[in-house]
C-alpha cells in the first residue's frame, strides 16, 4: 500500500479522535448555510480556505472548472450536486470558487485559441465550459500576457456561472450568489490563500461592491472589470 495513503489513514484516526462529539447535531439531517462550487484541484482546500471544521455547515461541491452546469436529455441545466442542497436542505446561499491559474480554465482557452487533444472525459467537462469562455476572447485587453489572459477568464468563468444560477428557474430568487476567486500565486494584492470578492448577485464592479458591502470590502477585487 503506497505511504501516503497510510499516512492519510492515520491521520483519519486523528481526526475521528476529535469529531466523537461534532456529529451529534448532524447525524440524521442536514442543513448547510452555503453550497460551495470549487475547482477540484488539489491545491484548492475546500473546506480548508474557510477554516471550516464543522460537519454540516457547508456543502461542498468540486469538479474542474468549478461549474454549476451538466447536461442531459433536456439541454444544459444546474449540476445536480449544486441543485441537491438549495432544493432539498435549505440552502440559501451558493458561492461559485474560482482560482488563479485554473487548469480547466486554461485548457479550455488553449482549445479555442489552438485546439487540443484530451480524453473524452476531458474534453466532455471542456464543451462545458468552453461556450461560456469563448465570448470573452474578443473583449481581453490587448496587452495581456498569456497568464493574465487565463486569471481573467477564471473571473469571466465565475461570472458566467453564477449568471447560469441566476437565469434557472430551479434556483429560488432567494438564494444569494457569490463569485470569488482563490489566490495561491500572488495575482491579487493580498495574501496567499486569500479569497477575493468578484461578484455578488450579478454585480461585478468593485466599487458598487465595496459601496453596497462595506464589511467586506477589503476582499472585494478584481482583475477585469470588462
Amino acid at each position: 500500500m503506497h505511504q501516503t495513503l497510510i499516512d492519510l489513514l492515520e491521520n483519519n484516526a486523528e481526526h475521528a479522535e476529535q469529531f466523537q462529539s461534532r456529529f451529534d447535531d448532524v447525524q440524521d439531517s442536514q442543513q448547510p448555510s452555503v453550497v460551495t462550487v470549487c475547482c477540484s484541484d488539489s491545491r484548492v482546500l475546500q473546506d480548508h480556505i474557510w477554516g471550516n471544521d464543522e460537519p454540516g455547515q457547508l456543502f461542498s461541491c468540486g469538479n474542474i472548472g468549478n461549474r454549476v452546469v451538466q447536461r442531459s436529455d433536456s439541454g444544459s441545466e444546474i449540476s445536480a450536486d449544486v441543485l441537491y442542497p438549495i432544493v432539498h436542505t435549505g440552502t440559501e446561499t451558493a458561492v461559485v470558487v474560482g482560482h488563479t491559474g485554473c487548469g480547466a480554465v486554461t485548457a479550455a482557452y488553449d482549445d479555442l485559441t489552438e485546439g487540443i487533444s484530451e480524453p473524452d472525459a476531458i474534453s466532455h467537462c471542456l464543451e462545458l465550459l468552453e461556450p461560456h469562455l469563448e465570448p470573452a476572447l474578443e473583449l481581453l485587453p490587448d496587452d495581456v500576457d498569456r497568464a493574465g489572459a487565463i486569471n481573467r477568464l477564471v473571473e469571466y468563468n465565475v461570472d458566467r456561472q453564477l449568471e447560469f444560477l441566476e437565469e434557472s428557474a430551479d434556483v429560488p430568487d432567494t438564494v444569494s450568489l457569490v463569485g470569488v476567486v482563490y489566490d495561491f500565486q500572488d495575482v491579487y494584492s493580498g495574501r496567499r490563500g486569500e479569497v477575493h470578492v468578484v461578484n455578488v448577485d450579478g454585480e461585478t464592479s468593485v466599487d458598487r461592491l465595496r459601496a453596497a458591502h462595506p464589511e467586506i470590502e477589503s476582499r472585494v477585487e478584481r482583475l477585469w472589470e470588462y
